[in-house]
């Protein structure tokens, strides 16, 4: 069979391969676009936009329940999971259809199939709707993305295991969700289910709650789901699980020794991997690493020149905004002859629990374990004026700062808006502005931002 010849070809879908090879083709080039599932990736399809719906549901439940706190009367509240899926499916339909109206460009051809390679530059397509296509190019690009970790204790065969993506489709809220990890992914489903109406428990098996975070921060976030009614069983392993009546049981060592558990469903939120087993990527002498992820260098490319991997399926923070810059530095060397580089560039990331947690640069056990010589400044978000007039006064801003020149290491901000206050504060960080910056800013009053003049003035004396 001969292969169809492109200048690039693009396998999957994901926030950089949205928007990689339109740029490529109305650039002149002929890419070849291939998508074996729907389109848009993980961040449309079942990460970010589904989630982000469901938790405003949440919110707006929970919210509402608040309601005499601040003299507004309401009757029992309840929610209808189903028509909360049904705006979801709508948002996703809607995010999905936007994007496959940026495909109608000259040059690019989109392909619905599963790729393999069959050589460092050649690919065949088995397609969607039968048969084989044999593609080459100069330049490839995988951006396959992950998957949930499937859940290997003994007994999950026989009980329904729900991931991250099926646990959207339910109907019905859980009697008692039990989640399995104490990561970004557990802990938004975990607050968002309690506050649908089921009972949580959360089983972390590591010593904290989202264990990429400062001591501190990691008990205030167990203490906020402790106060809304979850369950936290953190240093507890899960051993096994089995069918209990019209649910489940699973069984589980903790530092007090082995409990049972009972519940309704099984979230399993342990982790993801990466979509390569079918890529034969062994054909191409494309190198993964111990997990199977891709491995590339600074500037995006694998072990083969020519062949790039961005987003998740390469490894390290799994996120869209850094799937997008993966983009833009493949576009700016693919297209400008840049020399682009991933080195040095500053990831900010917010976990979607109420309140948020937004996070920059790096935290203080990170600053001391480099033996960096540093000034950390907390406050409580109860002594945010806004925060006080809202009735959000959960959380704290903390930041870490250079001790010699002033200049901001990085911050954790838990509170309301707190991705959108850590924000201020990396974009203080890109400027190279030294803390004072924000201490002596005018900044408007009653916002929640005011904050950091009052965080940041505490490191004035």
């Amino acid at each position: 069979m001969t292969a169809d010849q492109y200048d690039a070809i693009v396998i999957g879908t994901s926030q950089g391969g949205r928007f990689l090879p339109v740029d490529l083709a109305k650039a002149g080039q002929r890419v070849a676009l291939v998508e074996r599932g729907q389109l848009g990736g993980v961040c449309v399809n079942t990460g970010c936009t589904p989630t982000k719906t469901m938790v405003a549901s949440a919110r707006l439940a929970y919210q509402a329940r608040r309601g005499p706190e601040y003299g507004v009367r309401v009757g029992p509240v309840s929610v209808d999971l189903a028509a909360v899926r049904e705006r979801k499916r709508a948002m996703v339909a809607g995010a999905r259809e936007n994007y496959a109206s940026r495909l109608a460009q000259d040059g690019l051809d989109l392909i619905e199939g599963e790729a393999h390679f069959t050589g460092p530059h050649t690919i065949e397509v088995a397609l969607s709707g039968g048969g084989t296509r044999q593609l080459t190019a100069p330049v490839i690009v995988i951006d396959t993305g992950t998957r949930p970790k499937p859940l290997e204790i003994p007994g999950a065969a026989a009980v329904p295991v729900l991931d991250s993506t099926s646990i959207m489709e339910l109907d019905e809220v859980p009697e008692h969700l039990i989640v399995l990890g104490g990561g970004y992914i557990g802990l938004e489903f975990g607050q968002m289910f309690r506050r649908f109406g089921s009972s949580v428990t959360v089983v972390q098996s590591a010593a904290r709650l989202l264990m990429l975070e400062d001591d501190d921060v990691s008990d205030e976030v167990a203490g906020i789901l402790r106060d809304e009614g979850i369950t936290v069983l953190t240093s507890s392993a899960a051993l096994e699980v089995e069918p209990a009546g019209d649910g489940l049981r699973l069984t589980v060592r903790t530092a007090d020794g082995v409990e049972q558990l009972e519940g309704t469903h099984l979230l399993s939120a342990i982790g993801r991997v990466p979509n390569t087993e079918a890529l034969t990527l062994e054909a191409a002498g494309v190198r993964l690493d111990d997990r199977g992820f891709v491995e590339v260098d600074e500037y995006l490319e694998t072990s083969v020149p020519g062949v790039y991997a961005m987003g998740d399926v390469k490894g390290g923070p799994a996120f869209t905004h850094l799937s997008y810059d993966d983009y833009r530095i493949l576009r700016a060397n693919l297209l400008l002859q840049e020399k682009a580089s991933v080195r040095d560039r500053i990831v900010p990331y917010a976990v979607f629990i109420d309140p948020q947690l937004g996070r920059v640069g790096i935290t203080e056990r990170e600053a001391r374990t480099r033996g960096r010589a540093i000034r950390v400044a907390k406050l409580p978000m109860s002594a945010v004026v806004r925060a006080i007039e809202t009735g959000e006064t959960r959380g704290f801003m903390k930041a870490v700062v250079d001790a010699d020149n002033g200049q901001i290491l990085g911050c954790a901000v838990l509170g309301a808006e707190g991705g959108e206050i850590m924000t201020i504060i990396q974009v203080a960080m890109l400027g190279n502005l030294p803390h004072t910056a924000l201490s002596n800013a005018i900044l408007t009053h009653p916002l929640l931002a005011e904050g950091l003049n009052t965080l940041f003035a505490l490191l004035d004396n």
